[in-house]
């Protein structure tokens, strides 16, 4: 089990004070930080995406329950793994959430260690999402650079497509084309067609 961080918080989201309470002292007692909230509305509130985490939330609540808040939280592209808990045993819900993101299911009463072996894997994943959200954001602060041109061009040197090729798809001569590459591998920083390759797929794959 990996060691819980300073740096993250776990969220419960519960309309159950004694579940909330429940779940603090127990992972409390085991280092994490946490932060317990009433009803799905009054985390939204509070919630910094920034904040690297894990969100505990009840599948049942008045209000909002915990799949329109795990819909919510997708709306905003909030890179927070969830875990469920829940007192109804359901399949199907269980398949349509992990489909979306949840990575479990506890239920209640929920196991200790199962739930201490849960919270440090999530804590994991919610690590490498973060990076892999600074690393898209790095990216596209990059092909920032370009101009909208560069960027035409880079897409089409992406699609495989040769400089004559390019120089008929834009109306332009070789040597504009030639410029234009040599351009965008100054502003990329890089010196290799496959050095400008990963970091154009990189943005396509942020944006699918």
């Amino acid at each position: 089990m990996s060691t819980p961080q300073a740096s993250s918080t776990i969220f419960i989201v519960d309309d159950d004070e004694a579940v909330r309470d429940s779940l603090r002292w127990l992972l409390e007692a085991n280092g994490y930080r946490v932060r317990s909230f009433g009803g799905a509305e009054e985390f939204l509130n509070a919630y910094d995406p920034e904040q690297v985490g894990v969100l505990i939330a009840d599948v049942r609540m008045p209000g909002m329950s915990g799949l329109e808040l795990q819909e919510a939280l997708i709306a905003r592209q909030a890179p927070l793994p969830i875990v469920f808990i829940t007192g109804h045993g359901d399949v199907p819900m269980a398949v349509s959430t992990m489909k979306k993101g949840a990575v479990d299911f506890l239920e209640k009463p929920f196991n200790e260690t199962d739930l201490r072996t849960i919270v440090a894997n999530m804590l994991e994943q919610a690590n490498e999402r973060v990076s892999q959200a600074q690393a898209q954001k790095n990216h596209q602060a990059v092909l920032s650079r370009l101009t909208a041109r560069e960027q035409q061009v880079l897409e089409r040197i992406v699609a495989g497509r040769l400089n004559k090729q390019i120089a008929g798809d834009l109306n332009i001569s070789i040597k504009t084309v030639e410029a234009h590459r040599a351009n965008i591998m100054e502003k990329l920083e890089v010196t290799t067609v496959a050095d400008l390759m990963k970091i154009a797929l990189t943005k396509a794959e942020g944006a699918a």
